[in-house]
């Protein structure tokens, strides 16, 4: 790429480089992100059923003093460093769930919302009205992990973006972000003390151990996902 003069600060591997350009040959050809996605899962092995959250485009996009910017120009070129003013999610307003993404939540014994950026990650999904709608109408327990411990995220620039948001950099942010269809969130153990702003807004507290650091930790938090939707606490 240098040698040609393009620009080289998005640095891809072969595997996610094979990827990218099978998956853009198959969208140029007319196929849908849902039907290249099942491909790729079948071809690698993938036995979990992986659904994207629309078939339609949805561009998360930084606003800054200098003008937008999307967020891998934001977060890979620019390493985070310009002050961000806003957050937009270009055509989420037009975009509808990709086949099945709502029925599962419908069918669902138990949603998990695991512990990613609430608005690079998880919000342009729920920003897709449909599905923020069937969340809200989930029969099943809707469990969430907090990113946020002792006041920062534990990794990525979550906390920048959230302070953007208007929300505060602590559980009780994750909350408010995942209102109003949010009903329990684990939290770290330093961070109990929130658990009676989490209950005034209808979220149940449990203070665990949220961090990963190796797969018998991340074991130990699955298990403590199921336990606390099986739980069903009182509000503390």
């Amino acid at each position: 790429m240098a040698v040609y003069g393009a620009p080289t600060w998005f640095t891809l591997g072969d595997r996610d480089l094979a990827t990218h350009l099978v998956r853009t040959r198959a969208l140029r050809d007319g196929q849908s992100l849902s039907a290249i996605t099942a491909q790729l899962c079948r071809t690698l092995g993938v036995a979990a059923r992986l659904l994207p959250m629309s078939d339609d485009a949805v561009r998360t996009t930084i606003r800054t003093p200098e003008g937008r910017l999307g967020f891998q120009e934001y977060f890979v070129r620019d390493k985070c460093q310009a002050e961000v003013v806003g957050i937009d999610y270009d055509g989420a307003d037009r975009a509808r769930p990709a086949p099945g993404v709502v029925e599962a939540i419908r069918e669902a014994d138990l949603v998990v919302v695991c512990p990613s950026n609430p608005v690079t990650s998880v919000g342009p999904i729920i920003a897709v009205r449909a599905i923020a709608d069937a969340l809200a109408a989930a029969r099943a327990p809707v469990v969430g992990v907090s990113p946020i411990v002792g006041g920062a995220a534990v990794s990525g620039p979550a906390g920048a973006l959230m302070r953007a948001r208007g929300l505060p950099v602590s559980p009780v942010g994750i909350a408010h972000a995942y209102a109003p269809w949010l009903q329990t969130l684990l939290v770290a153990r330093d961070d109990a003390a929130c658990a009676p702003e989490l209950a005034a807004l209808g979220v149940r507290a449990v203070p665990t151990d949220v961090m990963m650091p190796d797969a018998e930790r991340e074991r130990a938090l699955a298990r403590a996902v199921l336990d606390a939707a099986r739980a069903r606490l009182p509000l503390q």
